[in-house]
């Protein structure tokens, strides 16, 4: 598809940032690109997967800029109801406080067969051996706990709409964080859309910078509790001043 590859002043949009700034750290070597007849190209799928590794260093301001959709015409700004991303992505049926997992590949395992429970989940084996070729590139296991598996591509025919599932192991288990710390908390993602997928991956990493929100989110005594917490969280976080960069 054509808009899979990407000019640096169209990079420049995507990432919300000015071109000269991106420009420089494209030259730096620190943006995967490739030169095509001396102009800079980049990947649609390369730049969403760097991205994903870099979430957890950005401030509050690049999250935000991260969330916003392509520009495409001016639009009114939309309604709280319409910007809420996991209230709408995360189904009653696809949370599990405990989640049944004592491992890393269970689990991987359980946090799919529990996104099945939504019934938009068609090829779990496929989706299942996306995630785990995921993590195999580099864990998404994060500092305080928690993680965030997802596949790293849209993958045609095995979604029926994008979902998040999330569960909570009754106590932590080594998944690769860098502070070699215990993780307890995972988020799935699955996305059909690229866009929507940095979008997810942007709001839930705002949501770990507020302080107390994985606390509270570990002291919910039930899967309602647990989703109650993630979505009232999310509304708080969207009613807030929007932060600078």
């Amino acid at each position: 598809m054509a808009n899979d590859t990407m000019t640096i002043d169209q990079l420049a949009r995507y990432l919300r940032r000015d071109a000269r700034e991106v420009s420089k750290l494209v030259n730096r070597g620190q943006v995967p690109g490739r030169k095509v007849g001396g102009e800079w190209r980049f990947s649609r799928a390369e730049i969403n997967h760097w991205l994903t590794t870099q979430l957890a260093n950005l401030s509050e301001g690049e999250l935000q800029a991260l969330e916003q959709p392509e520009p495409t015409r001016p639009s009114a700004a939309p309604s709280l109801d319409e910007a809420v991303l996991l209230d709408r992505l995360l189904h009653p049926d696809c949370v599990a406080v405990p989640l049944a997992a004592r491992t890393r590949a269970s689990v991987l395992r359980e946090l799919v067969a529990l996104a099945e429970q939504s019934w938009l989940v068609y090829n779990p084996e496929q989706i299942l051996a996306a995630v785990i070729a995921r993590e195999d590139q580099m864990t998404t296991a994060q500092p305080g706990g928690v993680a965030v598996p997802h596949i790293s591509r849209p993958i045609p025919g095995t979604l029926g709409d994008s979902l998040i599932a999330f569960g909570r192991t009754a106590s932590g288990i080594p998944f690769g964080a860098a502070d070699r710390g215990l993780t307890d908390l995972f988020f799935l993602v699955l996305c059909d859309d690229s866009r929507l997928h940095l979008q997810v991956l942007a709001r839930l990493a705002r949501l770990f910078l507020r302080p107390g929100f994985l606390n509270t989110l570990r002291q919910a005594e039930t899967a309602a509790d647990a989703r109650a917490v993630i979505v009232q969280a999310e509304r708080d976080l969207l009613t807030q001043p929007k932060a600078s960069k």
